[in-house]
């Protein structure tokens, strides 16, 4: 079996050299506290200076970090009613624009640089959660219509309730999935086909390593005070959000597996992989599963380091056809619109 194509990609950097956001994130940049509160007047309760005097939140708040995110959706993507039940996983939202920025262009390459945009676009998000948030960003971005898959009833019921208040019911579906070990499987019909898939896996093999991971952020962060007690996961997340059986590592490589299953379904699958030690052991499964194309694409926001690889069975003639038949209109409106 020949061994597949691979293709990293490094992050972008700034003018110092350091790695940075992805030239389209609109989150580059210190944020503009003032635009943000007469997006959302709720988050001046939460508003602080840190210790270079300069307005800030504080991160180990969980309601300044969700009321913080809906003024950003508000501001950046128009996104007028957001909220999570209590205890949810509450996304950090310019890594997860970074994601997306990141398929966009994965898209674009093979579309002679051009991001193919608009409903004709079929992302399947894996894990939508409560915040819904990758098929929010993705949907005002690009235009792309976003299923959004979860096996959890109470997570997709804040995600309807989101999609239904910003009038998204069009652009945004949402599917249950009936069985917790898998993950395409009674998600994807037969006749269905998806130009791409996205996935923010379990990170952790446990509660146990979830808290211990928290309490190296906290102490990363400079936030650690002795007089104050501390959440113990500042953006929250239920069990099934933050680790599984296996962890992170046995998580993709489920996803992988069962990838090949759909192959001939979707044009392009993709995971985040917060550790980059498991990149090589889930290369070395596509390999042998028969990706005909990898790459990986890494990422950087401040100090934090991801990456998200992503794979293809169809060989290059398959993947043109796929253009061909399926972005040929979404092409024609952005030659229009440019």
């Amino acid at each position: 079996m020949p061994t597949p194509k691979t293709s990293p990609r490094k992050p972008s950097a700034d003018n110092s050299g350091k790695p940075s956001l992805h030239p389209r994130n609109r989150h580059s940049g210190r944020y503009d506290f003032p635009a943000l509160v007469a997006a959302c007047p709720e988050l001046a309760a939460f508003v602080i200076r840190n210790p270079y005097g300069k307005q800030s939140i504080d991160f180990a708040n969980p309601d300044a970090v969700r009321v913080f995110n809906r003024a950003l959706l508000k501001q950046f993507y128009g996104i007028a009613h957001w909220d999570i039940p209590p205890g949810y996983l509450c996304p950090p939202i310019p890594g997860r624009a970074d994601y997306l920025h990141g398929l966009a262009d994965l898209l674009a390459s093979q579309n002679d640089g051009v991001i193919p945009r608009g409903a004709s676009i079929q992302a399947l998000d894996v894990g939508t959660g409560a915040n819904c948030i990758y098929p929010l960003i993705g949907q005002r971005e690009y235009g792309w219509h976003f299923t959004g898959a979860d096996i959890d009833a109470v997570a997709l019921a804040s995600a309807r309730t989101i999609v239904s208040a910003n009038k998204l019911n069009k652009t945004i579906g949402l599917r249950q999935q009936s069985d917790p070990q898998r993950i395409f499987a009674g998600v994807l019909a037969p006749d269905e086909r998806f130009d791409v898939t996205l996935c923010n896996p379990p990170f952790h093999a446990s509660q146990a390593e979830a808290s211990s991971g928290s309490q190296r952020k906290w102490r990363n962060l400079g936030k650690l005070d002795p007089k104050r007690k501390l959440p113990v996961l500042n953006f929250g997340g239920q069990a099934r959000e933050l680790w599984c059986e296996g962890g992170e590592l046995a998580f993709i490589r489920r996803l992988a597996t069962e990838s090949a299953e759909v192959a001939q379904q979707v044009c392009w699958f993709s995971t985040l992989v917060s550790k980059g030690g498991n990149v090589a052991p889930l290369q070395a499964l596509l390999n042998r599963l028969g990706a005909s194309q990898v790459q990986m694409q890494e990422m950087a926001q401040g100090q934090k380091r991801s990456r998200f690889v992503a794979w293809s069975f169809l060989d290059e003639g398959e993947r043109e056809a796929w253009r061909l038949a399926r972005w040929g209109a979404a092409r024609g409106r952005n030659a229009a619109e440019s």
